[in-house]
């Protein structure tokens, strides 16, 4: 009876269950961490095309937005990168640049307003504008007297004596000796005719312009021929010989600056002072204000 009683008995079953990781399951943190990256990559692959795309006016827009401009605040402290910033005494100026305070607190200037900054640029551009003028004008003059000269077969061939050069003074207009080929007899201030037919050929050109004019006579080194005369004095001859021509040919006395006689102390050719070339008569139209006509005020 007892063997039978236990085959009745039910089999005792044990059953182990192991706890696993998650099964494969890991969470949902990483993709927040995965947004924020695509965020930030996104918003610095805008910030790159906006800066291409944006023009240099808007940039400095942009900056002068951002930057302060409501505190005066001046250096002081031990200066450098530690340097410390403090407000001077007279606060914000609106019509003033903000006083600068040194390290001892003395105020040493001011710096310049915005409105003088840009009063400044403009006479910049101003004189900038006007000295392309001239120089137009200079370049136009040029171009007048060297087909002036093409249209006189008579001084034609003087053309190659004849250097033109805008300068700092102005437009230089220098005729020269060459060698068996002087505007002038030697030691003698009277020009020859065709000196004469070439400066008033000249004359006709610069008439057209209100420069004022500066007339120098220049020799070489070599002695003067004529006994008692120096190249002092026949240089100044030359250049008032000059003068006459000009005016005999239509200048008016006011536009004549001056009238000068310069010897041998400026060649056009420091190395060889003997050379032909630096006997020579120099007119140049001046960069300075034309002359008024009488009774005229500014």
């Amino acid at each position: 009876m007892a063997a039978r009683a236990k085959s009745n008995q039910a089999p005792i079953i044990i059953k182990k269950i192991k706890k696993g990781g998650g099964g494969g399951h890991h969470g949902g943190a990483w993709k927040v961490a995965y947004a924020d990256f695509v965020t930030a990559m996104m918003a610095f692959f805008l910030l790159m095309w906006l800066i291409n795309t944006t023009t240099p006016e808007q940039k400095r827009g942009i900056a002068d937005y951002f930057a302060p401009a409501s505190v005066s605040q001046t250096t002081s402290g031990s200066g450098g990168m530690l340097a410390g910033k403090a407000l001077s005494a007279e606060g914000v100026r609106a019509d003033k640049g903000s006083p600068v305070i040194d390290s001892a607190g003395q105020g040493v200037g001011s710096s310049d307003s915005p409105d003088s900054s840009n009063q400044s640029g403009k006479d910049d551009a101003a004189e900038k504008a006007k000295l392309a003028a001239q120089n137009a004008e200079f370049d136009k003059a040029e171009m007048s007297i060297r087909q002036a000269m093409q249209d006189m077969p008579e001084i034609a061939e003087l053309s190659k004596q004849v250097i033109m050069e805008i300068t700092p003074e102005g437009l230089r207009i220098q005729i020269i000796d060459q060698e068996g080929r002087s505007m002038f007899p030697p030691g003698d201030a009277r020009p020859y005719e065709r000196t004469q037919r070439l400066l008033a050929a000249i004359s006709g050109v610069i008439a057209e312009l209100p420069n004022r004019l500066s007339i120098s006579g220049h020799t070489d080194g070599s002695p003067p021929s004529r006994a008692g005369q120096s190249n002092w004095e026949l240089s100044a001859d030359r250049a008032n010989a000059s003068r006459r021509v000009l005016q005999a040919a239509g200048i008016p006395t006011d536009r004549i600056s001056s009238v000068s006689g310069k010897a041998d102390a400026e060649p056009l050719f420091p190395d060889d002072p003997t050379l032909p070339g630096n006997r020579r008569v120099s007119i140049t139209l001046l960069r300075e204000a034309p002359v008024l006509p009488p009774g005229h005020t500014l």
